[in-house]
């Protein structure tokens, strides 16, 4: 079986590796990729779905997509942001199929033939008129992000979406700390202008 020396690939970026899988369809600057992001990604994936399993599962569903979807990276752009955007939705999903799976476990009954479903669900979901509520703003609020310059949106999804601390948002954007908050701070006075000033509220305080 053919190996791949990932020394050959230390000096290159992230952006020269990604340009050269794209051009040649050659593997081994892919594999690089993969093995470069192997440890920091799948620490990040366990620290955000606190499941190792399932953080392999995504860890290896992302690289997947990132294969799908290599024509359709803007070269222009750092690779790290979009790695992890992607690394994250498929986050999201997994978290989803497997709440999903959970719920319909609950389903089975009993032995005393009672579900637990419902109980569950008054503990996790808003009431129907909640629901209704979050999810229309939600959805206002991210075809408004969409407007932002690209620069605003990313910094605003790694810190107040993803809930990634300023300095590590700043390691992955290759941008001081203080750009990253001004840039926050413009993609949230817009977003206020456009739908209130209390559209975005992070989870946490970023630090």
């Amino acid at each position: 079986m053919k190996t791949h020396d990932f020394t050959t690939a230390s000096g290159s970026t992230d952006e020269h590796l990604f340009a050269r899988f794209r051009a040649s369809h050659d593997p081994a600057p892919f594999e690089a990729l993969v093995h470069r992001y192997e440890h920091e990604l799948f620490g990040f994936l366990c620290r955000y779905l606190h499941d190792r399993e399932l953080a392999a599962d995504v860890f290896q569903a992302t690289f997947l997509q990132v294969h799908r979807k290599a024509d359709l990276f803007d070269g222009n752009r750092p690779f790290r942001p979009w790695l992890y955007a992607v690394a994250t939705h498929q986050a999201i999903d997994a978290r989803r199929r497997n709440r999903r799976h959970r719920m319909a476990s609950l389903d089975a009954p009993d032995a005393d033939g009672t579900s637990r479903r419902g109980d569950v669900e008054a503990r996790e979901e808003p009431s129907g008129a909640e629901g209704f509520a979050d999810a229309e703003s939600c959805s206002r609020l991210r075809a408004a992000v969409e407007l932002l310059p690209s620069p605003q949106r990313e910094a605003l999804s790694l810190v107040y979406f993803r809930g990634v601390k300023y300095r590590e948002a700043a390691r992955l954007l290759h941008v001081p700390v203080g750009t990253v908050k001004s840039r926050i701070h413009a993609a949230v006075a817009k977003l206020g202008a456009l739908l209130g000033p209390r559209a975005v509220r992070p989870a946490h305080a970023p630090a």
